[in-house]
């Protein structure tokens, strides 16, 4: 090359600062003696504004007055340095922001977009290390701002009792690009800028600066005790910035207690409990030493309302560290009772339900009120419930007084809780809470926890066979939920009353109402009825007949909900139906947090081993799987003696599989009198449901009328039967239902030896399962018809070549599955 070409021109750019051993530029110009090689260093420094609108408008061919106003937003973000100024246009062009405009035949750019956007990375970085050469006082305004996060209002900082010059010294920093107004904010303009303000005053002088501010903002609350939140926030954050080590004397530090403790408070009433928790753990740490003897009422509060928080938050420990506080530091047994509360909560949605019952039964007991020992069967203390309400009316009750005494309301609140605890592992227990629960409204006043007794009232009555009056009873919760004005227990009373007006308007009507109880139930920090809403939400939607893709999604969600706050027994119970999902579905897939702990709770847990043996009863049904349908289902006939005295909408579900397993077993086993009975007793309990809602049970009940039928060989009145049910449950939206029912009929069909009905019913069975997105339901569908095809094509082999059309159902359906 040397020989060819005399001379070489060579052009590169650099940052100052940016010359180490790594950039090829500058290592060049370091050796250039060893090439004999003349440099020549330009320096380039920063465009004015005028010369990049200048520069700018030609690049884009406008006119420099159509290109001043973007200009001027990129001048303040790069200060006019050349390299920046490309680097922000070329990110502008690729987001967008700005771009070239067919209809216009010009460039356009979206201002506002623009000036809201961050800065790059090395622009930031450019800026932060630029921010040691403003004027002072520019320095310190952007300090204050920096104490007070990214951004802030200009009118909080003109009118909070800040320094008034740090306004104009923030025109100055917003003229220079290190901070942006936008909609009367001042933000900075990138992270690095605020931290790099933030860092120029040493560490131990930000935590006094921060604990004066706090001081300064905090006089502005004084007396004004509904001040906005945000005020009351702002003023807190600086104290709790300073921290402990800025506090002068005690009574500084109890004032930042007492504004941690009022603001803890107010995050709780926006349902933000991690916020709160933070706010009560600050104010403990600003407390003095002997802080139970000299501010009992204030160390009270913040510790119980810590306990609150951390175990809605399902921290466990922080739970156990400040209740251990509390019962060691409280004055009187009802001090202690609140934090007792907790505890008992804590051990119910883990696995230790029988402890957590156990220690509500004592705390009770203590109270004066002894359940220990009723012998009272549910249906006796049931209409011991009804005898008592017989005296009042609606009215009367709904204008009911509250209740006075705060050892009667966190009595009910013990109540309460034990109803839920023990409706699972002792049910017939469960009455007697709710009874208590009623009484003392009645006779002492309606506290937030009333509702609960009477939509247990009605969930009970409605499992004792009366859906109108217990639909009556759950109605009448609903409405002294909205008069006693606190949403305290709404979680649980929308949660439990939602299972009784399943049954009397259409299911898919209900399944949102679960929802709104699991958004009730975290607004007011009751996480248990909120697994309670979320495990019932997927349980019904799965019953419901919504796409199993969806139910699949759900599911996880709320196995992971449950899993993040450790509510062992609640996730095992849903992980039950996420296996007959994945089944049906086809996947190999597994719960996502399958646990050891699972098996432990399943031999202890009376309610989880029964929707575990139902489940896997409910799946070797669907698959046919006939020696599995009859083991499973006397499994959980074992279990279901002694379960649930409320009503549930699975039950309804629990009956209707079971009978059709009743009915299947029935004609095949040689026990079939005892099945049968238990299929005639589902059919009638079926039968009952339809006269209270036609729409959800009228196809369920007709499907096992036609099974029945079969059993008895009653074949007319079972073809019949058939149609109605294929026909009810197209009309009422479940369409796994009409599946069902057009693979039961096809079986039905196949044993007469109609096989072109039950070709055609098999057909119908395989494109419902197929919208309802039972792949893995297909699949063995269209193996058992392969296999009986094959069988029949071999047994007709030596008379003709009759199956051609029996052969198309099962070309019909492999490619309906390949679909």
């Amino acid at each position: 090359v040397a020989s060819q070409t005399t001379h070489f021109f060579f052009l590169g750019c650099y940052r100052e600062g940016d010359t180490d051993s790594s950039n090829p530029l500058w290592k060049l110009l370091c050796h250039n003696n060893l090439v004999n090689a003349r440099s020549t260093d330009v320096k380039l420094d920063c465009m004015e504004e005028r010369t990049l609108n200048t520069m700018i408008s030609e690049n884009l061919c406008l006119l420099p007055r159509l290109t001043r106003t973007l200009s001027n937003v990129i001048y303040h973000k790069t200060r006019g340095n050349p390299l920046f100024v490309g680097r922000l246009m070329h990110s502008l062009n690729k987001e967008g922001l700005l771009r070239p405009s067919l209809s216009q035949r010009r460039w356009v750019w979206n201002m506002e977009e623009i000036q809201s956007r961050r800065l790059p990375e090395d622009v930031a970085i450019f800026l932060a290390e630029s921010l040691g050469k403003l004027n002072k006082n520019v320095q310190w305004a952007l300090f204050i701002l920096s104490c007070f996060g990214a951004s802030s209002e200009s009118a909080f900082v003109k009118n909070h009792g800040l320094d008034r010059s740090i306004v104009e010294n923030l025109e100055i920093a917003v003229a220079e690009g290190f901070v942006d107004k936008i909609d009367d904010r001042y933000r900075f303009a990138h992270d690095r800028v605020q931290e790099a303000a933030y860092n120029t005053v040493p560490a131990h002088e930000r935590c006094r600066i921060h604990f004066n501010y706090g001081l300064e903002l905090s006089s502005l609350l004084i007396g004004e005790e509904e001040a906005s939140a945000s005020l009351l926030f702002t003023a807190v954050n600086q104290l709790n910035l300073g921290g402990p080590p800025a506090v002068h004397d005690k009574g500084q530090g109890i004032t930042a207690s007492r504004l941690n403790l009022r603001a803890g408070k107010k995050a709780m009433e926006m349902s933000d409990y991690e916020t709160a928790y933070s706010y009560f753990d600050n104010g403990i740490s600003f407390l003095s030493e002997n802080h139970w003897q000299e501010h009992y009422k204030l160390s009270l509060e913040l510790f119980s309302l810590g306990a609150k928080c951390a175990f809605t938050n399902s921290d466990h420990t922080s739970l156990k560290l400040l209740s251990g506080q509390v019962i060691a530091n409280a004055r009187s047994f009802e001090d202690k009772l609140a934090v007792m509360y907790f505890v008992t909560c804590l051990l119910a949605s883990s696995s230790l339900l029988p402890e957590s019952i156990e220690k509500g039964l004592d705390v009770l007991a203590k109270l004066g009120i002894n359940l220990r020992g009723k012998k009272l069967s549910v249906e006796a203390c049931v209409q011991e419930t009804k005898y008592l309400l017989s005296f009042y009316s609606d009215d009367e009750i709904l204008n009911t007084g509250p209740v006075t005494d705060p050892k009667l309301i966190m009595a009910m609140k013990f109540l309460g809780q034990l109803i839920v605890g023990m409706t699972q592992i002792m049910p017939e227990s469960a009455p007697h809470a709710m009874y208590q629960i009623i009484q003392i409204s009645l006779l002492r006043g309606m506290s937030p926890l009333s509702p609960v007794g009477f939509v247990h009232l009605g969930s009970y009555i409605a499992k004792l066979g009366d859906i109108r009056e217990g639909y009556h009873y759950v109605k009448l919760a609903f409405s002294l939920l909205d008069k006693v004005g606190s949403r305290e227990c709404a979680g649980e009373v929308i949660g439990f009353g939602t299972q009784v007006i399943g049954y009397v308007e259409p299911l898919q009507a209900t399944l949102e109402c679960h929802y709104d109880g699991y958004v009730a139930a975290m607004a007011s920090g009751d996480i248990m009825q909120a697994a309670t809403n979320t495990i019932c939400y997927c349980a019904n939607i799965l019953l419901a007949g919504m796409n199993l893709h969806t139910t699949r999604e759900k599911c996880a969600e709320s196995e992971n909900f449950m899993y993040e706050r450790k509510m062992l027994i609640f996730m095992v119970q849903l992980q039950c139906i996420q296996r007959s999902v994945f089944k049906l579905i086809g996947t190999d897939e597994k719960p996502k947090n399958d646990s050891a702990e699972g098996e432990n709770i399943l031999a202890t847990n009376n309610s989880v081993m029964t929707s575990h043996y139902f489940q896997k009863a409910y799946i070797s049904f669907m698959f046919r799987l006939y020696d599995d349908s009859k083991h499973y289902t006397e499994k959980y006939l074992d279990c279901i003696v002694s379960t649930w005295a409320n009503l549930l909408l699975l039950h309804a579900f629990h009956a209707f599989y079971i009978g059709l397993v009743s009915f299947w077993v029935a004609r095949k086993s040689r026990e079939e009198q005892s099945w049968y009975q238990r299929g005639n007793k589902s059919k009638l309990a079926l039968k009952k449901w339809t006269e209270s809602s036609q729409w959800s049970f009228e196809n369920k009940w007709y499907l096992l009328e036609a099974e029945e039928s079969f059993y008895n060989n009653d074949f007319d009145a079972a073809k019949s039967y058939y149609d109605k049910a294929i026909s009810s449950a197209k009309d009422h939206k479940f369409v796994h239902e009409e599946a069902l029912a057009y693979e039961l009929a096809g079986y039905f069909y196949l044993e007469l030896g109609d096989i072109d009905k039950c070709v055609e019913y098999f057909l119908h069975a395989h494109e419902r399962y197929q919208e309802w997105g039972a792949s893995g339901k297909c699949d063995s569908l269209f193996k058992f018809v392969e296999g009986f095809m094959r069988e029949r094509a071999v047994q007709s082999l030596p008379i003709a070549h009759d199956d051609g059309d029996d052969c198309g159902l099962a070309s019909s359906l492999h490619q309906a599955g390949r679909d």
